[in-house]
């Protein structure tokens, strides 16, 4: 049984970057619906006790090829969804400290450098997509986009997102309207550097 993250916030919080009602359309309609698609896609499959990194990681496993698909759309739904509602705070933005901080200064040369990186690759995604920042094991950084709800744990090469931007329209329209580019801008206001940081040390200890 897969279970939708628990905000640790009210709707109302991220205000005024990401307003109250985005928010609960966001969690309560479009997460849920990615939740419940994905269960009685995997209880279908048989691989419904999987966890859902293993589940996304090894798709091709699943021989029926709509329930391959249903799983992938509705599990990459339900994975992205619960990764950026958990690296959201009414406390968040600045920038990262510690290990995190020297490796993305490593990577893209400064925090400014990866915030244009990043916001360029997710405000470019042509459609609905995300931006996404993944870490491998050896606590490796790369920048990429993908489309609909793919994400890197798809691509097999062992990078596991740690912060992702999602750019469906359903997450910015209400209040950014066609202004993709200053969503983008407001989410760095929101995001939960230490929940990043955790996510990234987590991935290195495997």
């Amino acid at each position: 049984m897969f279970n939708q993250i628990q905000l640790p916030y009210a709707y109302d919080a991220l205000e005024p970057h990401i307003d109250a009602l985005t928010m609960e359309t966001h969690y309560s309609k479009h997460h849920a619906a990615y939740t419940k698609n994905l269960n009685d896609a995997a209880q279908k499959a048989g691989v419904a006790d999987k966890e859902i990194t293993f589940l996304l990681s090894s798709l091709d496993n699943i021989s029926d090829e709509a329930l391959r698909k249903a799983i992938r759309n509705n599990g990459g739904g339900f994975y992205n969804h619960n990764l950026y509602f958990s690296t959201m705070s009414p406390d968040g933005g600045g920038q990262p400290v510690g290990l995190l901080k020297d490796e993305l200064e490593k990577s893209f040369g400064s925090f400014p450098d990866f915030q244009n990186q990043l916001s360029g690759l997710a405000a470019g995604q042509f459609g609905s997509g995300w931006g996404w920042l993944s870490t491998n094991r050896d606590g490796k950084l790369i920048l990429s986009a993908s489309a609909n709800q793919d994400n890197p744990l798809m691509e097999g090469n062992g990078f596991v997102p740690i912060l992702g931007i999602d750019v469906w329209e359903h997450a910015y329209y209400l209040k950014y309207k066609n202004l993709r580019a200053d969503y983008i801008k407001a989410f760095f206001n929101v995001i939960d550097w230490k929940a990043v940081a955790s996510n990234y040390e987590s991935v290195m200890k495997g």
